[in-house]
């Protein structure tokens, strides 16, 4: 196949990046394929679900990247891979692997893409997703409620210990790499907008 783009959307938690990935992939159909750095949380399996529970998810060190690099290395060369998968319910990977195949896109999705130097030299297009912290902080309660089978007391602590500590530690100075900030997220519509007719424009010159 022709060659592959790699698209990073990096964000704060709870930024809007799903909401903007969603509408890419709405767009672009059978063209696009996802790729989240949270699926290469690294495996817990070895300590107590209580030890999983006090780890600092939002610390680089938390993810396999190097594998989440060789997987996107691989998928740039046309060849498919197995990704991993994990539960955020019980803090550790499912025993599930899923096949990927590479696509003319590929996006990559996480708040943490951005601090990687290696990983975000692969990607061909950099997005910064920026939205107020009272408005991440909100959505992050509503989305770990429903869908992640948390407490409201564990969110506010994880979000208060690590969260936010991690964010300004990490995540925000990320941003200083991107290609294109979004502000508001998937509210803005123009922005999004240009960032379709611009990935467009690159898949036209290939």
């Amino acid at each position: 196949m022709s060659k592959v783009m790699i698209v990073g959307v990096a964000g704060g938690s709870a930024s809007g990046k799903t909401t903007i990935i969603e509408k890419l992939k709405k767009e672009f159909k059978e063209e696009i394929e996802v790729l989240c750095h949270d699926y290469y949380y690294k495996s817990n399996d070895d300590i107590s679900m209580e030890e999983r529970n006090n780890l600092n998810y939002d610390h680089p060190n938390s993810f396999e990247t190097d594998r989440m690099i060789n997987d996107i290395k691989k998928l740039k060369s046309g060849e498919e891979i197995y990704r991993p998968e994990y539960d955020y319910t019980i803090h550790t990977r499912s025993k599930k692997e899923y096949l990927v195949k590479p696509q003319p896109v590929i996006i990559i999705d996480g708040f943490l893409i951005l601090e990687n130097k290696e990983l975000r030299d692969l990607m061909d297009v950099k997005i910064f997703v920026d939205t107020d912290a009272d408005e991440r902080l909100m959505r992050r309660i509503l989305r770990d409620i429903s869908e992640r089978a948390r407490t409201i007391d564990s969110i506010l602590t994880q979000y208060r210990e690590t969260v936010k500590p991690m964010h300004e530690e990490f995540v925000e100075p990320s941003k200083k790499y991107a290609d294109i900030i979004i502000p508001r997220g998937g509210e803005n519509i123009i922005a999004i907008d240009m960032l379709v007719k611009h990935i467009n424009s690159i898949l036209k010159n290939r």
